[in-house]
């Protein structure tokens, strides 16, 4: 069994202690990861900022030729990395590897952006002034990271900053850091100084917490739960530190009936389940109008029906495992819930059987009352809820009716009403 070590300051590292990294779809530990604490997240802290005069003083174009080269170096790694984002993820193989193109697409992006920072002259108030104004890096940027998206994820923050000339720590989230791991590998290949991109593991309280006291971290950027978001706005208030947040979703599927009845069962189907349904924009409540509810009822229940389940590397697979035995059993208590509220099962609605992994059958509940908990909480599982409206303003107003933000879809022929 292989052990993965932190990256700081251009070296690999061990701490004192470890984490097991489960594969979901078997139960069973394949790998663990060191765990490091408050002190070396200061060292690396202090690395960062040492990096960041050299790296803040490249061209643009030269820290894009890095970016360009990790590219490469992904690219060359796409399957193995893939591989391995399904062995602690329990996501199918395809959209692991999905995730690797789109991380690839992420790093080409950013690479170029940076060279298009510009800045602007703004007209002075008196003679013989001008005010210009310049794009600068800020300094030292943490990066915490999920596990539904791990790599990409972990791109989409360390991309943009480490264009811009920002050095970059990364915390990947516990129960998926091997495709983090893998990153840095490819990054340090290609060359990376020391201290631009490293690479930390450990107690969240003891990693966040020097992060977020250090006042050489001049920027944090967090995709997680609303909770833990809350609470990195009240740490960043000690340092005045910049924060961006990617926080929970509940995301609203509006289906009219003039909508192309095939499209709409097709797009919601994917909007909800992939991923396994764990992802912050999928699908969570889907609302349609009652004209064609029983027809699209049927054709969608069909097709989830059709979703083969099981192990990301097998074949075909649709629906792998969720990502621990805690997830799987807050999305059974939403259905329990749903059901004792008056809904209707109508595909799912339990476990896989004969399998040690965390699996759950991909799920259909029809009728939620609003006042059920999967219609006012994230599922962030392969559950589909269900309920009729009458009217475009009870649509609307329904999908409003929530404090998240983040995503919405809908499903219409009426260019207006879109």
């Amino acid at each position: 069994m292989k052990t993965y070590s932190c990256y700081i300051d251009g070296a690999w590292r061990s701490g004192s202690s470890s984490t097991a990294v489960v594969d979901p779809g078997t139960g069973e530990q394949f790998a663990q990861m060191t765990a490091v604490g408050r002190s070396e997240t200061k060292e690396a802290i202090d690395a960062a900022h040492r990096a960041f005069a050299t790296w803040s003083n490249l061209t643009a174009m030269q820290r894009a030729d890095y970016l360009l080269a990790l590219t490469d170096e992904l690219r060359a790694r796409q399957d193995e990395i893939a591989e391995d984002i399904t062995r602690e993820n329990g996501k199918p193989f395809p959209q692991g590897r999905g995730e690797v193109g789109m991380t690839i697409d992420h790093l080409r992006w950013f690479a170029e952006e940076a060279r298009r920072a510009y800045g602007r002259i703004v007209p002075p108030q008196a003679d013989g002034k001008r005010h210009l104004i310049l794009r600068q890096p800020i300094g030292v940027v943490a990066a915490i990271a999920p596990w539904n998206f791990p790599l990409v994820l972990s791109v989409r923050k360390a991309a943009p900053a480490l264009a811009a000339g920002c050095p970059v720590i990364l915390r990947p989230a516990s129960q998926t850091p091997v495709c983090a791991v893998k990153l840095v590998e490819c990054a340090e290949r290609v060359g990376f100084p020391a201290g631009v991109f490293q690479l930390l593991t450990g107690p969240a309280r003891e990693i966040a917490g020097e992060l977020m006291d250090n006042p050489l971290v001049r920027k944090l950027t967090f995709t997680g739960s609303t909770e833990v978001g809350k609470k990195l706005i009240e740490q960043s208030a000690h340092t005045v530190t910049k924060v961006s947040l990617e926080l929970g979703g509940h995301a609203p599927v509006l289906v009219f009936g003039d909508s192309a009845l095939d499209d709409a069962v097709e797009g919601t189907a994917i909007a909800k389940f992939r991923n396994t349904g764990q992802s912050c924009i999928a699908a969570n409540r889907v609302y349609v109008e009652r004209s064609i509810y029983d027809r699209f009822l049927q054709r969608f229940t069909d097709r989830v029906k059709s979703m083969k389940v099981g192990y990301g590397m097998e074949s075909d697979v649709e629906v792998g495992a969720m990502v621990n035995e805690e997830a799987l059993a807050h999305a059974e208590e939403h259905i329990r819930d749903a059901v004792d509220r008056g809904a209707r099962v109508l595909c799912g609605g339990e476990r896989v059987s004969g399998t040690s992994g965390w699996f759950l059958k991909p799920t259909v509940v029809a009728d939620v009352p609003a006042d059920a908990v999967c219609m006012r909480e994230e599922t962030f599982a392969p559950v589909a809820v269900v309920a009729p409206f009458d009217s475009e303003e009870e649509a609307i107003a329904a999908a409003n009716s929530t404090p998240y933000g983040l995503a919405a879809y809908a499903f219409t022929s009426d260019l207006t009403r879109a």
